[in-house]
Protein backbone atom coordinates (compact mmCIF):
# COMPACT_ATOMS: atom_id res chain seq x y z
CA UNK A 1 0.00 0.00 0.00
CA UNK A 2 1.09 3.76 -0.32
CA UNK A 3 -0.61 6.97 -0.13
CA UNK A 4 -2.20 8.44 -2.86
CA UNK A 5 -1.71 4.83 -4.80
CA UNK A 6 -4.96 5.43 -5.95
CA UNK A 7 -4.16 8.35 -8.39
CA UNK A 8 -2.65 7.54 -11.68
CA UNK A 9 1.13 7.33 -12.22
CA UNK A 10 0.94 10.44 -14.26
CA UNK A 11 -0.77 12.32 -11.95
CA UNK A 12 1.18 11.52 -9.18
CA UNK A 13 4.23 12.54 -11.21
CA UNK A 14 3.19 16.00 -12.34
CA UNK A 15 1.86 16.12 -8.18
CA UNK A 16 4.75 14.86 -6.43
CA UNK A 17 8.95 15.86 -6.69
CA UNK A 18 8.96 12.72 -4.48
CA UNK A 19 6.41 10.17 -4.43
CA UNK A 20 4.98 8.64 -1.21
CA UNK A 21 6.94 4.69 -0.31
CA UNK A 22 5.30 1.90 -0.44
CA UNK A 23 4.61 0.22 2.77
CA UNK A 24 3.07 -3.41 4.24
CA UNK A 25 1.53 -4.20 7.43
CA UNK A 26 4.92 -5.81 7.96
CA UNK A 27 6.70 -2.71 7.32
CA UNK A 28 9.30 -1.56 10.44
CA UNK A 29 7.04 0.28 13.42
CA UNK A 30 8.61 3.42 13.16
CA UNK A 31 7.47 3.92 9.17
CA UNK A 32 3.74 2.52 10.06
CA UNK A 33 3.37 5.13 13.17
CA UNK A 34 4.13 7.73 10.58
CA UNK A 35 2.06 6.26 7.75
CA UNK A 36 -1.23 5.71 9.75
CA UNK A 37 -2.61 9.13 8.35
CA UNK A 38 -6.58 9.29 8.73
CA UNK A 39 -7.74 6.04 10.30
CA UNK A 40 -11.03 5.66 9.42
CA UNK A 41 -13.42 3.84 12.19
CA UNK A 42 -16.12 1.49 11.45
CA UNK A 43 -18.62 0.03 13.70
CA UNK A 44 -18.42 -3.77 14.17
CA UNK A 45 -21.44 -4.50 13.65
CA UNK A 46 -21.68 -3.47 9.89
CA UNK A 47 -23.34 -5.82 7.46
CA UNK A 48 -21.15 -4.81 4.77
CA UNK A 49 -17.94 -4.75 6.66
CA UNK A 50 -15.60 -6.48 4.29
CA UNK A 51 -16.79 -4.92 1.41
CA UNK A 52 -16.35 -1.41 3.22
CA UNK A 53 -12.86 -2.21 4.52
CA UNK A 54 -11.95 -2.77 0.35
CA UNK A 55 -13.82 -0.05 -1.24
CA UNK A 56 -12.11 2.78 1.49
CA UNK A 57 -8.63 0.80 0.71
CA UNK A 58 -9.21 1.76 -3.02
CA UNK A 59 -9.95 5.17 -2.43
CA UNK A 60 -6.57 5.76 -0.42
CA UNK A 61 -7.38 4.87 3.12
CA UNK A 62 -4.48 3.17 4.88
CA UNK A 63 -5.65 2.29 8.57
CA UNK A 64 -9.05 1.36 9.80
CA UNK A 65 -10.38 0.46 13.24
CA UNK A 66 -12.97 -1.63 13.42
CA UNK A 67 -14.63 -0.86 16.67
CA UNK A 68 -16.42 -2.90 19.34
CA UNK A 69 -16.64 0.03 21.91
CA UNK A 70 -18.41 3.07 21.98
CA UNK A 71 -19.60 3.08 18.36
CA UNK A 72 -22.08 0.26 19.30
CA UNK A 73 -24.96 -0.46 21.64
CA UNK A 74 -23.26 -2.28 24.63
CA UNK A 75 -26.27 -5.37 23.59
CA UNK A 76 -24.49 -5.75 20.46
CA UNK A 77 -21.16 -6.60 21.37
CA UNK A 78 -21.82 -10.64 21.14
CA UNK A 79 -23.23 -9.95 17.52
CA UNK A 80 -20.37 -7.39 16.77
CA UNK A 81 -18.04 -9.90 17.84
CA UNK A 82 -19.54 -12.59 15.28
CA UNK A 83 -20.11 -10.34 12.17
CA UNK A 84 -16.09 -9.23 12.44
CA UNK A 85 -14.69 -12.69 12.91
CA UNK A 86 -17.21 -14.14 9.86
CA UNK A 87 -16.35 -10.76 7.76
CA UNK A 88 -12.80 -10.98 8.46
CA UNK A 89 -12.52 -14.76 7.76
CA UNK A 90 -14.62 -13.79 4.24
CA UNK A 91 -11.96 -11.10 3.37
CA UNK A 92 -8.89 -13.30 4.08
CA UNK A 93 -9.90 -15.73 1.34
CA UNK A 94 -9.83 -13.27 -1.19
CA UNK A 95 -6.50 -13.46 -2.55
CA UNK A 96 -6.48 -10.57 -4.08
CA UNK A 97 -7.55 -8.32 -1.91
CA UNK A 98 -5.75 -5.25 -0.89
CA UNK A 99 -6.17 -4.76 2.37
CA UNK A 100 -5.46 -1.28 4.89
CA UNK A 101 -3.90 -1.84 8.52
CA UNK A 102 -6.55 -3.32 10.62
CA UNK A 103 -7.42 -2.49 13.95
CA UNK A 104 -9.76 -4.41 16.05
CA UNK A 105 -10.67 -1.43 19.19
CA UNK A 106 -12.09 -3.85 22.25
CA UNK A 107 -14.07 -3.61 25.48
CA UNK A 108 -12.30 -5.61 27.81
CA UNK A 109 -8.43 -7.70 27.75
CA UNK A 110 -9.95 -10.67 27.66
CA UNK A 111 -11.50 -9.68 24.45
CA UNK A 112 -8.30 -9.66 22.59
CA UNK A 113 -6.91 -13.99 22.64
CA UNK A 114 -11.00 -14.61 22.38
CA UNK A 115 -10.86 -12.71 18.79
CA UNK A 116 -7.15 -13.59 17.74
CA UNK A 117 -7.93 -17.53 18.67
CA UNK A 118 -11.36 -17.36 16.57
CA UNK A 119 -9.94 -15.42 13.82
CA UNK A 120 -7.51 -18.43 12.91
CA UNK A 121 -6.12 -17.86 9.77
CA UNK A 122 -7.55 -14.45 9.28
CA UNK A 123 -5.47 -13.41 11.86
CA UNK A 124 -3.04 -12.05 9.50
CA UNK A 125 -4.91 -9.64 8.07
CA UNK A 126 -4.68 -7.78 11.81
CA UNK A 127 -2.50 -5.32 12.44
CA UNK A 128 -3.43 -4.61 16.63
CA UNK A 129 -5.72 -3.41 18.85
CA UNK A 130 -6.98 -0.13 19.74
CA UNK A 131 -7.14 0.30 23.71
CA UNK A 132 -10.01 2.23 25.15
CA UNK A 133 -9.77 4.68 28.07
CA UNK A 134 -5.91 3.75 28.84
CA UNK A 135 -4.52 4.72 31.90
CA UNK A 136 -1.92 2.73 33.49
CA UNK A 137 -4.03 0.42 35.86
CA UNK A 138 -6.29 0.01 33.60
CA UNK A 139 -4.15 -0.57 30.35
CA UNK A 140 -1.44 -3.05 31.60
CA UNK A 141 -3.79 -6.07 31.70
CA UNK A 142 -4.57 -4.81 28.17
CA UNK A 143 -0.47 -4.61 26.96
CA UNK A 144 -0.34 -8.25 28.89
CA UNK A 145 -3.50 -9.48 27.27
CA UNK A 146 -1.76 -8.78 23.83
CA UNK A 147 1.67 -10.09 24.41
CA UNK A 148 -0.20 -13.51 24.86
CA UNK A 149 -2.09 -13.01 21.48
CA UNK A 150 0.76 -12.61 19.94
CA UNK A 151 2.75 -15.24 21.38
CA UNK A 152 0.44 -17.62 20.86
CA UNK A 153 -0.77 -16.47 17.25
CA UNK A 154 2.49 -16.05 16.05
CA UNK A 155 1.39 -12.80 13.79
CA UNK A 156 2.73 -9.45 15.57
CA UNK A 157 0.82 -7.25 16.84
CA UNK A 158 0.53 -3.55 18.06
CA UNK A 159 -1.18 -1.31 20.20
CA UNK A 160 -3.10 1.82 19.72
CA UNK A 161 -3.93 3.41 23.30
CA UNK A 162 -6.33 5.96 23.61
CA UNK A 163 -6.06 8.35 26.01
CA UNK A 164 -9.62 9.44 27.07
CA UNK A 165 -9.63 8.65 30.96
CA UNK A 166 -11.26 11.61 33.05
CA UNK A 167 -7.75 11.58 34.98
CA UNK A 168 -6.19 12.99 32.32
CA UNK A 169 -8.40 16.26 32.60
CA UNK A 170 -8.44 16.46 36.47
CA UNK A 171 -5.68 19.24 37.41
CA UNK A 172 -5.05 17.37 40.51
CA UNK A 173 -4.05 13.45 38.86
CA UNK A 174 -3.06 14.93 35.35
CA UNK A 175 0.80 14.76 35.91
CA UNK A 176 0.24 11.53 37.92
CA UNK A 177 -2.05 9.65 35.25
CA UNK A 178 0.81 10.41 32.39
CA UNK A 179 3.67 9.51 34.36
CA UNK A 180 2.14 6.11 34.43
CA UNK A 181 0.80 6.03 31.41
CA UNK A 182 4.06 6.64 30.42
CA UNK A 183 5.84 3.70 32.44
CA UNK A 184 2.89 1.36 30.76
CA UNK A 185 3.79 2.47 27.12
CA UNK A 186 7.46 2.26 27.99
CA UNK A 187 7.69 -1.15 29.22
CA UNK A 188 5.32 -2.38 25.93
CA UNK A 189 7.39 0.14 23.88
CA UNK A 190 7.83 -2.43 20.91
CA UNK A 191 4.37 -3.11 20.57
CA UNK A 192 2.96 0.38 20.56
CA UNK A 193 2.37 1.92 17.37
CA UNK A 194 1.01 5.40 18.41
CA UNK A 195 -1.12 6.62 20.96
CA UNK A 196 -5.08 8.13 20.25
CA UNK A 197 -6.57 11.18 21.82
CA UNK A 198 -10.39 10.35 22.90
CA UNK A 199 -11.21 14.15 22.47
CA UNK A 200 -15.36 13.64 22.47
CA UNK A 201 -14.51 11.62 25.93
CA UNK A 202 -13.07 14.57 27.29
CA UNK A 203 -15.54 17.29 26.10
CA UNK A 204 -18.12 14.73 28.18
CA UNK A 205 -16.46 14.84 31.32
CA UNK A 206 -17.29 18.56 31.62
CA UNK A 207 -21.01 18.63 28.98
CA UNK A 208 -19.29 20.16 26.73
CA UNK A 209 -19.15 19.37 22.16
CA UNK A 210 -16.80 21.93 20.12
CA UNK A 211 -18.97 23.16 17.16
CA UNK A 212 -18.31 22.66 13.26
CA UNK A 213 -16.60 26.41 13.60
CA UNK A 214 -14.55 25.42 16.36
CA UNK A 215 -11.21 23.02 16.91
CA UNK A 216 -9.78 20.99 19.39
CA UNK A 217 -7.17 24.20 20.21
CA UNK A 218 -10.35 26.52 20.62
CA UNK A 219 -11.56 24.58 23.45
CA UNK A 220 -8.91 25.49 26.52
CA UNK A 221 -9.48 22.38 28.81
CA UNK A 222 -8.94 20.03 26.05
CA UNK A 223 -6.07 21.93 24.66
CA UNK A 224 -4.54 21.98 27.67
CA UNK A 225 -4.71 18.30 27.77
CA UNK A 226 -2.90 17.62 24.59
CA UNK A 227 -0.22 20.42 25.25
CA UNK A 228 0.64 18.19 28.66
CA UNK A 229 0.28 14.77 26.94
CA UNK A 230 2.71 15.97 23.38
CA UNK A 231 5.08 17.51 26.47
CA UNK A 232 5.29 14.51 28.58
CA UNK A 233 4.81 11.77 26.10
CA UNK A 234 5.67 12.99 22.62
CA UNK A 235 9.32 14.31 22.97
CA UNK A 236 11.77 14.37 20.22
CA UNK A 237 14.74 13.08 22.35
CA UNK A 238 13.84 9.06 22.14
CA UNK A 239 11.58 8.27 24.51
CA UNK A 240 8.60 9.92 22.80
CA UNK A 241 5.83 7.99 20.39
CA UNK A 242 3.94 9.41 17.71
CA UNK A 243 0.68 10.93 18.72
CA UNK A 244 -2.72 11.18 16.62
CA UNK A 245 -5.01 13.82 16.33
CA UNK A 246 -8.38 13.87 18.14
CA UNK A 247 -11.88 13.02 16.04
CA UNK A 248 -13.42 15.58 13.74
CA UNK A 249 -17.29 14.92 14.06
CA UNK A 250 -18.79 17.23 11.18
CA UNK A 251 -19.58 16.19 7.66
CA UNK A 252 -22.00 18.77 6.57
CA UNK A 253 -23.47 21.97 8.35
CA UNK A 254 -26.61 23.31 7.80
CA UNK A 255 -25.87 26.85 8.90
CA UNK A 256 -22.93 28.72 10.36
CA UNK A 257 -22.62 31.30 12.91
CA UNK A 258 -18.82 32.80 11.44
CA UNK A 259 -16.85 33.12 8.45
CA UNK A 260 -15.50 30.10 6.47
CA UNK A 261 -11.94 29.61 7.37
CA UNK A 262 -10.43 29.03 3.82
CA UNK A 263 -9.15 32.00 1.81
CA UNK A 264 -10.32 32.14 -1.82
CA UNK A 265 -6.93 32.98 -3.34
CA UNK A 266 -5.08 29.34 -3.21
CA UNK A 267 -8.24 27.55 -5.35
CA UNK A 268 -8.44 30.89 -7.70
CA UNK A 269 -4.81 30.48 -8.37
CA UNK A 270 -6.07 26.37 -8.89
CA UNK A 271 -9.19 26.92 -10.65
CA UNK A 272 -10.73 25.10 -7.95
CA UNK A 273 -13.27 27.64 -7.11
CA UNK A 274 -16.43 24.54 -6.66
CA UNK A 275 -14.10 22.48 -4.54
CA UNK A 276 -13.80 25.62 -1.98
CA UNK A 277 -17.59 25.91 -2.02
CA UNK A 278 -18.02 22.14 -1.57
CA UNK A 279 -15.61 22.25 1.73
CA UNK A 280 -16.92 24.98 3.08
CA UNK A 281 -20.91 23.09 2.97
CA UNK A 282 -19.22 19.65 4.34
CA UNK A 283 -17.91 21.72 7.23
CA UNK A 284 -14.14 20.89 5.91
CA UNK A 285 -12.92 24.31 6.19
CA UNK A 286 -12.70 24.11 10.60
CA UNK A 287 -11.43 20.29 9.85
CA UNK A 288 -8.40 21.75 7.31
CA UNK A 289 -7.21 24.30 10.46
CA UNK A 290 -7.80 21.62 13.00
CA UNK A 291 -5.72 19.13 10.83
CA UNK A 292 -3.07 22.46 10.59
CA UNK A 293 -2.83 23.05 14.06
CA UNK A 294 -2.23 19.12 15.08
CA UNK A 295 0.83 19.29 13.38
CA UNK A 296 1.61 22.27 14.71
CA UNK A 297 1.21 21.24 18.08
CA UNK A 298 3.49 17.92 17.48
CA UNK A 299 0.42 15.13 16.47
CA UNK A 300 0.61 13.06 13.43
CA UNK A 301 -2.43 11.16 11.74
CA UNK A 302 -5.67 11.74 12.70
CA UNK A 303 -9.03 9.92 13.92
CA UNK A 304 -11.87 9.80 11.18
CA UNK A 305 -15.17 8.74 11.31
CA UNK A 306 -16.31 9.79 7.91
CA UNK A 307 -14.78 8.69 4.70
CA UNK A 308 -14.67 12.57 3.02
CA UNK A 309 -12.13 12.83 6.04
CA UNK A 310 -9.48 10.77 4.81
CA UNK A 311 -8.15 12.82 1.70
CA UNK A 312 -8.00 16.40 3.21
CA UNK A 313 -5.85 14.63 6.20
CA UNK A 314 -3.69 13.29 3.61
CA UNK A 315 -3.34 16.31 1.59
CA UNK A 316 -2.23 17.99 4.41
CA UNK A 317 0.28 15.50 5.57
CA UNK A 318 2.32 15.93 2.68
CA UNK A 319 5.61 17.25 3.14
CA UNK A 320 6.09 20.78 1.06
CA UNK A 321 8.92 21.33 -1.46
CA UNK A 322 9.93 24.08 0.94
CA UNK A 323 9.82 22.22 4.23
CA UNK A 324 11.85 18.97 2.12
CA UNK A 325 14.55 21.90 0.87
CA UNK A 326 14.94 22.80 4.67
CA UNK A 327 15.07 19.78 6.21
CA UNK A 328 17.66 18.32 3.52
CA UNK A 329 19.67 21.56 4.10
CA UNK A 330 19.78 21.26 7.77
CA UNK A 331 20.45 17.20 7.76
CA UNK A 332 23.49 17.51 5.36
CA UNK A 333 26.35 15.86 7.22
CA UNK A 334 28.77 18.60 6.57
CA UNK A 335 26.48 20.84 9.10
CA UNK A 336 26.74 18.35 11.81
CA UNK A 337 28.95 20.71 14.30
CA UNK A 338 26.04 23.52 13.70
CA UNK A 339 25.26 26.42 12.29
CA UNK A 340 22.86 29.36 11.03
CA UNK A 341 21.70 29.32 7.27
CA UNK A 342 19.76 31.52 5.15
CA UNK A 343 17.24 28.78 3.72
CA UNK A 344 16.96 28.52 -0.14
CA UNK A 345 13.81 30.23 -0.52
CA UNK A 346 15.55 32.96 1.15
CA UNK A 347 12.49 33.35 3.66
CA UNK A 348 13.48 32.39 6.92
CA UNK A 349 16.53 31.02 9.43
CA UNK A 350 17.23 27.11 9.36
CA UNK A 351 19.62 26.53 12.95
CA UNK A 352 20.82 23.34 11.92
CA UNK A 353 20.90 22.42 15.69
CA UNK A 354 17.37 23.67 17.18
CA UNK A 355 16.03 22.42 13.86
CA UNK A 356 17.15 18.66 13.67
CA UNK A 357 14.66 17.17 15.22
CA UNK A 358 12.03 19.12 12.97
CA UNK A 359 13.96 18.13 9.90
CA UNK A 360 14.15 14.10 11.02
CA UNK A 361 10.38 14.34 11.27
CA UNK A 362 9.72 16.02 8.24
CA UNK A 363 11.58 13.65 6.43
CA UNK A 364 9.93 10.63 7.72
CA UNK A 365 6.76 12.13 6.93
CA UNK A 366 8.21 12.81 3.52
CA UNK A 367 8.71 8.94 2.97
CA UNK A 368 5.25 7.97 3.86
CA UNK A 369 3.22 10.84 2.40
CA UNK A 370 5.53 12.67 -0.41
CA UNK A 371 7.00 16.04 -1.13
CA UNK A 372 4.89 18.03 -3.40
CA UNK A 373 6.31 18.94 -6.40
CA UNK A 374 7.61 22.91 -6.13
CA UNK A 375 4.16 24.67 -7.65
CA UNK A 376 1.58 22.24 -6.09
CA UNK A 377 0.25 23.09 -2.81
CA UNK A 378 -2.96 21.22 -0.97
CA UNK A 379 -5.80 22.36 -3.05
CA UNK A 380 -4.55 20.46 -6.15
CA UNK A 381 -3.46 17.41 -3.77
CA UNK A 382 -7.39 17.40 -2.99
CA UNK A 383 -8.88 18.12 -6.46
CA UNK A 384 -6.77 15.00 -7.98
CA UNK A 385 -7.70 12.36 -5.33
CA UNK A 386 -11.14 13.87 -5.29
CA UNK A 387 -11.58 13.45 -9.20
CA UNK A 388 -9.81 10.27 -9.28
Amino acid sequence: MRHFGQIAPDVRKRLFHQEPCSFTADSPARLLSAALGATLYSPATRPSLADDILKQGARGLVSMVLCLEDSIDDADVPVGEENLVRQLTDLEKRSDADVPLLFIRVRTPEQIPDLVRRLGPAVRLLSGFVLPKFTEERGMPFLEALATAEAGSGRRLFAMPVLESPDLLYRESRVQTLEGIFRAVDKYRDRVLALRLGVTDFCSSYGLRRGPDMTAYDVQIVASVIADVVNMLARADGTGFTVTGPVWEYFRVQERMFKPQLRQSPFLEGQAVELRQKLIEHSMDGLLREISLDRANGLLGKTCIHPSHVLPVHALSVVSHEEFSDAQDILRPERGGGGVMRSAYTNKMNEVKPHRAWAERTLLRAEVFGVANEDIGFVELLAAGLSD
